[in-house]
């Protein structure tokens, strides 16, 4: 997320450098250091992350390592009501003569979610390219 922010830090400070550092060449310097600065506190930050995630993966606790694998079977519960349970038993109940009301339908985070658990984000595919997967 921080990595996100970098852009509109580096602007914003940016722009503080220019008025406080009168020389053009030590602002850019400056600016420059502020943008490298930034982006190795990003990079610290997400391997901070990935240390963390590796040792929830390690974990035989089901409250530490199995919050992933829960998300993903509500994330499967959920598609089956959506687009199996509802639409057969709307079906079965009007071949049956039953006037059910309509259920209720789940909204499109569900599918953002789906995305991000399959790695469909794009962030898979940039993992690859960088060899860090298997």
């Amino acid at each position: 997320m921080l990595a996100a922010l970098i852009p509109l830090l580096t602007s914003a400070f940016g722009t503080v450098i220019d008025r406080v550092v009168p020389d053009k060449v030590a602002a850019e310097k400056a600016k420059q250091d502020l943008a490298v600065d930034l982006m190795k506190m990003a990079q610290e930050s997400n391997l901070a992350q990935i240390e963390v995630n590796k040792t929830e993966a390690a974990s035989s606790n089901l409250f530490v390592a199995g919050w992933r694998p829960g998300i993903g079977w509500v994330c499967v519960a959920a598609l089956a009501y959506q687009f199996v349970l509802v639409p057969l038993g709307v079906w079965l109940a009007a071949i049956g003569g039953y006037d059910l009301p309509t259920p209720p339908n789940l909204d499109d985070m569900l599918w953002e979610l789906m995305f991000g658990l399959l790695g469909m984000a794009g962030l898979r595919s940039v993992e690859k390219i960088k060899g860090v997967t298997r």
